[in-house]
């Protein structure tokens, strides 16, 4: 086993002391880096890309050639789970996934099956044992999965939506229904991420992009509680080290001290709460992953600057802070602003950990 040579994230994770403020981005491997997108010219398509082990590991580690981040993330996506249990993904120019076969009634949910990693997800698989051996110990690998209402989203409205008609209507109306499909989802995530694990990932991370649709009932009932049944059954501990989990819900702020009770190591945070306030919420608890509006990364680099003091200030002394966008990367974003995001961090930060 090679040895871990940058462990801040997976100690800033577990609330550990640390010499500087660990730093990724959401979608760090994306359109905003041109080498991304020649990657992605050459692979033909998007599917394509996520599909080939090498050219994921490829665009996993072009942001590490960049920048002077504390983790690499896999690239992948959140819906390769619905597309191993064959409802027909594709990708159409300028309006994002979309399902041949959506989900609309008991027996379409009946003849799902929960995916095996080795078959239908081995791409996955290889893709992460790849960039582990490739990584060769520079930063920790992160895997992630979609949480299960939020593929149950996407799989039941058949793509993106503004509405949600379809999956609440089920939510409201056949709430067995969807109960039924939440533990399908909830025990393949379980299954998934395990694998990530068993293959190299040395932390894991469920984006709940849609919990943040649901009142607070539903979202404790329809979110909350299945992403809690996952991490009961994940791996905690791999290669001699925990392994640390992440919940991100999208404007999911007011949740956050019943997110505490999910057994997660860290909660993502958007930029809409203070990182004060969100800490005093949570207290000791777990530690904070965030929070910076994507959109000050259009600005200057010295008011990108100012709000990377700003946030750190915020979140004050102490262990238990990954410094990280409120959500992904926007793909106009000058690469060079990342720099110096990346480089603020590091740099304002050691005065928090002395």
């Amino acid at each position: 086993m090679i040895e871990l040579k940058n462990d801040r994230l997976l100690r800033a994770l577990l609330r550990q002391p640390v010499d500087v403020t660990p730093v990724w981005i959401m979608r760090q491997a994306g359109r905003y880096l041109p080498e991304y997108r020649a990657t992605r010219e050459r692979a033909g398509d998007f599917l394509t890309l996520c599909k080939t082990p090498e050219l994921a590991c490829e665009v996993t580690l072009q942001p590490l050639a960049r920048f002077d981040l504390d983790a690499a993330i896999l690239f992948s996506d959140i819906l390769t789970i619905p597309d191993a249990m064959g409802l027909g993904l594709y990708f159409t120019e300028g309006e994002g996934p979309a399902f041949q076969y959506p989900l609309r009634h008991q027996t379409d949910i009946d003849k799902l099956s929960i995916p095996d990693p080795t078959d239908k997800l081995r791409y996955v698989v290889d893709a992460v044992s790849l960039i582990r051996r490739e990584l060769a110990g520079k930063v920790p690998l992160i895997g992630f999965s979609g949480s299960p209402w939020t593929l149950a989203t996407y799989m039941v409205e058949g793509g993106a939506t503004k509405n949600f008609r379809y999956v609440k209507g089920m939510m409201f109306d056949q709430p067995h229904l969807m109960h039924q499909l939440l533990d399908k989802l909830a025990q393949s995530v379980t299954i998934y991420l395990n694998a990530q694990i068993a293959a190299g990932a040395q932390a894991v991370m469920l984006f709940d992009t849609w919990g943040g649709i649901l009142t607070t009932r539903d979202y404790l009932e329809f979110s909350l509680r299945y992403m809690q049944q996952i991490i009961a059954g994940l791996t905690r501990e791999h290669e001699g080290r925990r392994v640390p989990c992440i919940i991100f819900t999208k404007d999911g702020s007011e949740w956050l001290s019943e997110m505490t009770h999910t057994g997660c190591d860290a909660l993502g945070l958007d930029w809409k709460l203070p990182l004060n306030v969100a800490r005093q919420r949570v207290g000791e608890k777990v530690a904070l992953q965030g929070n910076l509006d994507p959109c000050l990364l259009y600005a200057s680099p010295d008011r990108i600057r100012t709000e990377v003091a700003d946030i750190l200030a915020s979140f004050g002394h102490g262990s238990g802070h990954v410094f990280n966008l409120g959500h992904g990367i926007h793909p106009q974003i000058d690469p060079e602003h990342v720099a110096v995001l990346v480089n603020a961090v590091h740099d304002f930060s050691r005065a928090y950990h002395v």
